[in-house]
């Protein structure tokens, strides 16, 4: 007798994409946030998810993480690219699908149609200097996505950037524990 399992179909509330699985994952596979922002699809509403009103403090916070994700994302492309060791690589571009998905959140708060992502080639060709960019880039949205997260009066976007500040300090634990 084969066994059946059964699948579910769970949806992200930070980014909105679904996910399929017998139960929802650690962590998200687009975005990075945590088990807890998981949701079954059936029990999902993302009606206003994305329609949210920006002070004009939210607008400026929200404008800058777009900007420091799309960099983030262009610098880890060059580096998955240029880095020659395959953990340096695989690294680098897992976290810049992470950061394309981060920058797409944005969009959808800013209700943007399209985000430019610039050709981008000043990494290095070495692993270790790579990592310790971005260990200082991850380290930077820590701080900052910190900060925003205690100015935002939107709920939709302080906690947004609470889910991406865990997000990106799983990024910065990857640089710490490779640069020893």
């Amino acid at each position: 007798m084969r066994n059946i399992t059964i699948v579910k179909v769970f949806v992200c509330k930070i980014c909105g994409e679904a996910y399929i699985g017998e139960k929802e994952p650690s962590r998200c596979p687009f975005c990075g946030a945590y088990k807890k922002f998981f949701v079954e699809s059936t029990k999902y509403d993302d009606s206003g998810a994305w329609d949210v009103e920006l002070n004009e403090k939210d607008r400026i916070n929200v404008e800058k993480a777009l900007e420091v994700e799309i960099s983030n994302n262009i610098f880890y492309k060059c580096a998955s690219k240029k880095t020659p060791e395959l953990d340096g690589q695989k690294i680098f571009k897992i976290l810049a699908k992470v950061e394309s998905e981060h920058a797409s959140v944005w969009k959808k708060i800013l209700k943007l149609d399209k985000i430019d992502f610039p050709k981008y080639d000043k990494c290095a060709a070495e692993y270790t200097p790579n990592l310790e960019e971005s260990h200082a880039r991850e380290d930077r949205a820590i701080k900052f996505y910190g900060q925003a997260a205690a100015e935002a009066e939107n709920p939709r976007v302080k906690e947004i950037f609470e889910a991406f500040v865990e997000v990106e300090t799983d990024h910065l634990h990857l640089s710490e524990k490779r640069l020893k």
